[in-house]
């Protein structure tokens, strides 16, 4: 991540890469701040055994194709909201990468899916974290599988009129 201050957006990466028990490396490398430092990671990952690099980046958010630039590794960039525009200056400084250089991008503070993404990564050559990823599959569809919802009735007799239900008649 590019500064200390996107940990707390970037910890449901590491939370469900841990739930997978995939190890995680996560440390703060600078775009900006420390640009030969980021460089050296990038260029060394491959042979320090990564396969699969999610950066996390704000504002300008240089990180994830700096990264992408100077690896043969997939990157994965996880825009990040700041208190200015929302965090879509980060979506599409990522999002934006010029031919050659791709990064993969999910949606602004979704660390979540920047997690499940490297797993799905892994999992291609990794046959018992496939394995994994079908069961976490079954069972988030069992969860959307049990979700009910009032009956269609209840739904238009008390119905107000901003789209909210009265639940009591």
């Amino acid at each position: 991540m590019g500064s200390d201050s996107d940990y707390p957006v970037m910890v449901p990466a590491i939370e469900i890469c841990a739930q997978f028990e995939v190890s995680v490396d996560a440390q703060v490398l600078s775009a900006h701040r420390t640009p030969h430092d980021m460089l050296a990671f990038a260029g060394e990952a491959y042979d320090r055994g990564y396969r699969v690099i999610i950066a996390g980046a704000g504002g300008a958010a240089h990180l994830p194709g700096m990264i992408a630039s100077a690896t043969v590794l997939p990157v994965i960039g996880v825009p990040i909201k700041l208190a200015t525009l929302e965090g879509l200056d980060s979506l599409l400084s990522i999002v934006q990468m010029p031919r050659g250089v791709p990064v993969a991008t999910v949606g602004i503070n979704n660390a979540t899916n920047a997690g499940l993404l490297a797993l799905r990564i892994l999992a291609v050559s990794d046959p018992i974290l496939a394995e994994r990823m079908a069961r976490y599959l079954g069972a988030n569809a069992d969860l959307s599988r049990n979700k009910t919802l009032p009956p269609p009735q209840y739904r238009t007799e008390h119905a107000k009129g901003d789209g909210t239900f009265d639940p009591a008649p």
